[in-house]
């Protein structure tokens, strides 16, 4: 009987699953520290910024918040306008010019399919063969999936749907009126993004609170990481786990930043619904919960109000006054149920989130909801990370704020994992890096 040959992997003591902002910078910490390692990338680098948003897309956070290790919009990356927000190409361009920067060792067009233990350390199934690995990082994020309700079931067949993550602007979309199913960050920016396009529109509004862009003279944002908003940890936020999945405040910085006030666009003609509940025979019915959800997104931005006041006022700064808003519109009657093809309605557009995927991880590290169980990225066990989650560490964990100390922290534990281990028992294959790296070292230099 012949023995089969056993399967060549190559090997690396420590690779890295996912080249978007969160691997990069725990990237740049080990090529610091000379620490052979490899990126592994289903796409292309920070392909998600490019082809996971809409056309007139924008960050929502201030440039100057864009920090990464040794990169940051007004140092390495040369921005002129700290204070402003950038478009989506230019997003992407911060991030692939920063990969370029130091040659980070991404090999692109790789999935990788399996993850797990394999001896002392990890084997990978990828779409380009073996790996294995002494420790690993999946940085990979939290949004994988894109959740569509069953109500999309039943939708008429000659509406047009599509989930917000394939949103790219009204001139792609059929003519006539689009509902948008979600006021989170994007469905409340899609929204607006089709009613300044001269769409009708209609929102189903969901419990998303929002903030003000500036307050006082300066961008909310600015007051809010000044008191260290930011730097609250998981363990530290007031309604633990519950507040961590809450939806993320809506506000824009399309055309410089500006609030989105969902009241004016009612003003404007854009028609707002309670949470949708369900479709039948082609009419949408919504939870009578419309003007609930406006008063409750207006208070959480006047509570913001609230504590930037009590920050101004705590340390003498000289700030103007500036008065508190007032509700411009309040629904006469909730509109619960809308004839689609009445309406003129010919797409929608679900903004309801996502959900992770991590059935390719083969370990017990996730809890019964299917999130990783970790402590600042590290798991249960040995040599396996996690970086880039929303709440991994703090509030800032999943945002370019955040991202640099969270890397660094576990560039320190890789770091001692490794001198932990042994030394390795033969030569390890390890074939040139290829993808972004590779392809551009000259326009690096």
């Amino acid at each position: 009987m012949n023995t089969p040959p056993a399967t060549t992997r190559e090997h690396h003591p420590v690779v890295v699953v996912g080249a978007g902002q969160a691997g990069l910078s725990l990237s740049w910490h080990l090529t610091r520290r000379g620490v052979d390692h490899v990126l592994l990338e289903r796409g292309t680098t920070a392909h998600e910024w490019r082809d996971g948003r809409w056309d007139a897309f924008t960050l929502v956070t201030p440039n100057f918040q864009c920090r990464l290790p040794g990169w940051s919009y007004t140092g390495e990356f040369a921005g002129t306008d700290p204070d402003g927000f950038m478009e989506r190409d230019e997003v992407h361009r911060f991030v692939t010019e920063y990969a370029r920067s130091f040659a980070a060792p991404v090999r692109e067009g790789v999935a990788v399919t399996s993850l797990r233990q394999h001896g002392g350390g990890f084997a990978l199934s990828t779409s380009a063969g073996e790996f294995s690995a002494d420790q690993v990082v999946i940085a990979t994020g939290g949004y994988h999936v894109p959740v569509v309700p069953a109500a999309a079931e039943r939708l008429p067949r000659d509406v047009v749907q599509l989930h917000s993550s394939a949103y790219r602007s009204a001139q792609r979309l059929p003519e006539g009126a689009v509902l948008v199913v979600g006021s989170g960050q994007s469905g409340a920016q899609i929204a607006e993004d089709l009613h300044l396009a001269g769409r009708r529109v209609h929102l189903a509004v969901g419990n998303a609170p929002r903030c003000a862009r500036t307050y006082r003279g300066r961008d909310c944002i600015a007051w809010l990481e000044d008191m260290g908003t930011y730097d609250v940890t998981a363990g530290e936020v007031p309604g633990g786990a519950a507040a961590q999945e809450k939806t993320n405040h809506y506000m824009t910085g399309r055309d410089g930043g500006r609030d989105i006030d969902l009241r004016a666009f009612a003003r404007e003609g854009m028609g707002l619904h309670g949470r949708l509940e369900d479709v039948r025979d082609g009419v949408a019915r919504f939870a009578p919960t419309l003007e609930q959800a406006l008063d409750h997104a207006d208070s959480v931005m006047e509570s913001i109000k609230d504590v930037i006041d009590r920050h101004i006022s705590a340390r003498g700064i000289d700030a103007p006054n500036e008065a508190r808003y007032v509700p411009v519109w309040r629904p006469e009657q909730e509109v619960t149920e809308l004839d689609l093809a009445a309406a003129g309605i010919t797409s929608v557009v679900w903004s309801v989130g996502y959900r992770a995927d991590h059935r390719w991880v083969e370990l017990g590290v996730f809890d019964g909801r299917g999130r990783p169980r970790q402590t600042r990225g590290v798991t249960g066990t040995p040599g396996l990370f996690f970086l880039g989650l929303p709440w991994m560490h703090t509030w800032g964990s999943g945002r370019f704020a955040g991202i640099a100390r969270d890397a660094e922290f576990l560039a320190d534990q890789l770091t001692a994992g490794a001198a932990r281990l042994p030394p390795p028992s033969s030569p390890a294959s390890r074939p040139a890096s290829t993808g972004l790296a590779a392809s551009h070292l000259t326009a690096a230099r």
